[in-house]
């Protein structure tokens, strides 16, 4: 050794020696780093990485910038398990009874709720007195819980019978609530239909007429405030257009009389009813 540094320059070995110290002091800061498993500086990004929340989203954040979540569908089997078999009677006349090709709308019911029962005491021509006559003869001996619900629509017969029967809107009103409370009394929930358009049955429509058919319609309508009707259909705004006291002419039937509307009308009815109401019946 001390041969081969012979006529090296002391400068030169100064050199040497800083170059080997420095060699060693990487060799040991590398022994190090491998000894605690991970690269030197390491530890301070780290801790530089956690001290900034917006570097990795941590759980809070991931919930924050999530989509908000949207409010479960509707369960169809559910909607379906509440439904329950109804048991309707029918009142009302030639509109609604089958025998003189009326009821219409109450078949469409029937085809919606074929779980459920719909029975008929319509009677050709009837006057809301006669209808209440009906009733106290068929249904108000029932039993209690015998009929779901009772649909009551009359009163254009009487209307125009204002002259030859005396049918002021004061007695046709009297008569439809007491056929509401015979209703009431069994059980069932009532609804109620206003007098359809009729303005075409041009033999007996008068503009008199006219006038008591919006006012007679117009209370049928205030009965469900008191609870008297559970619901209240509107036929004639459902069945007018153009000229409100007639019927649409897409609602009304080839050789009509203008009074008794088509098989159209009684769709629009039934699935007005059935939307209102009757959903609900299996």
């Amino acid at each position: 050794m001390s041969r081969w540094l012979d006529g090296v320059q002391p400068s030169k070995l100064l050199l040497m020696a800083r170059v080997a110290l420095a060699a060693v002091t990487a060799a040991l800061a590398l022994a190090t780093a491998c000894e605690s498993g991970k690269p030197r500086g390491a530890t301070t990004a780290t801790a530089k990485v956690a001290s900034s929340p917006s570097a990795v989203p941590g759980p809070a954040a991931e919930t924050s910038a999530a989509a908000p979540s949207l409010p479960a569908p509707p369960d169809r089997k559910d909607a379906e398990a509440s439904k329950q078999s109804c048991n309707v009677a029918l009142i009302g006349d030639s509109l609604t009874d089958y025998a003189v090709h009326g009821g219409g709308y109450a078949r469409y019911l029937e085809e919606r709720c074929p779980g459920s029962h719909f029975v008929n005491f319509a009677k050709g021509g009837a006057m809301v007195n006669q209808m209440r006559r009906r009733f106290d003869e068929t249904l108000a001996s029932e039993p209690r819980g015998s009929f779901t619900h009772v649909v009551v629509f009359g009163g254009v017969n009487d209307l125009y019978s204002d002259e030859t029967a005396g049918r002021t809107t004061t007695k046709i009103e009297g008569d439809l609530t007491a056929l509401y409370a015979g209703a009431r009394a069994l059980g069932a929930r009532v609804v109620a239909i206003t007098v359809a358009p009729w303005g075409g049955f041009t033999r007996y429509f008068t503009p008199h007429r006219a006038a008591t058919t919006r006012e007679l319609n117009a209370w049928i309508l205030e009965q469900t405030k008191d609870g008297s009707v559970d619901v209240a259909v509107d036929a004639f705004s459902l069945l007018s257009c153009g000229d409100p006291d007639r019927l649409c002419e897409r609602y009304d039937r080839a050789h009509s009389d203008g009074l008794h509307f088509g098989k159209g009308g009684h769709e629009a009815l039934g699935a007005l009813l059935y939307e209102r109401e009757f959903h609900a019946c299996l």
